[in-house]
């Protein structure tokens, strides 16, 4: 025979605390199983436009058939030993790239010495130099990086001696702070500011203990 159960349910903020971290631990598990970084990632590309780095590229098939070409931009954390973020493609010197990430990233200081440092080692090589970047291995941090620098002119003219080392440090420092960036958003995200603003504007509705209703 069939029976009707009542069930008294919660919004967010009229849950006790301990049963807000049990609602917020809810939604954690299953929080992050879609593409949360593309923003990180979309501000990442350009950054890279203006420093002149042609990002790699890789086809992905989407759900309704087709494909999309997504950019060779990978990382790993937050936690364990050897996470980070590494990225392939082409670099070579795009001019006005120092005054451009200023304008694009006015406050972003790190991003103004990595343009910095390259303007400088380009101008010592009459901005001639060009690295190819690859990535090797199953892990993804800045020295899971092969950087292949070179020095393209007509007469064979050797790159100055520190060159490859300070190209490859620069491209390097900007994979760190890709992994910089995704380590915030990361962790904006699973804020209990930003968690509890989710839950409440998605309507979801909990026991009194916290438990996920419905």
């Amino acid at each position: 025979m069939a029976e009707i159960i009542e069930t008294t349910v919660y919004q967010m903020e009229e849950l006790s605390d301990d049963a807000k971290e049990k609602a917020r631990d809810w939604y954690r598990e299953g929080a992050f199983d879609h593409d949360w970084y593309w923003a990180v990632y979309a501000d990442f590309e350009q950054i890279c436009e203006i420093l002149g780095i042609a990002l790699a590229s890789v086809p992905v098939r989407l759900h309704g058939g087709g494909t999309r070409r997504k950019p060779c931009i990978w990382f790993s954390g937050f936690a364990s030993q050897g996470d980070g973020a590494c990225f392939e493609g082409d670099y070579s010197y795009a001019r006005g790239c120092a005054s451009a990430i200023r304008s694009y990233a006015p406050k972003d200081q790190e991003l103004h010495r990595i343009a910095d440092a390259l303007l400088a080692i380009q101008w010592s090589n009459f901005f001639q130099l060009s690295a190819r970047v690859s990535h090797r291995g199953r892990y993804y941090h800045e020295h899971s990086m092969d950087i292949g620098v070179d020095r393209d002119n007509h007469v064979y003219q050797a790159m100055t001696t520190t060159a490859e080392d300070e190209v490859a440090e620069a491209l390097r420092d900007l994979a760190r702070w890709l992994y910089g960036k995704l380590e915030d958003e990361f962790d904006y995200l699973n804020s209990d500011e930003v968690v509890d603003e989710t839950i409440a504007a998605n309507g979801y509705s909990f026991t009194e203990d916290g438990e996920r209703f419905g």
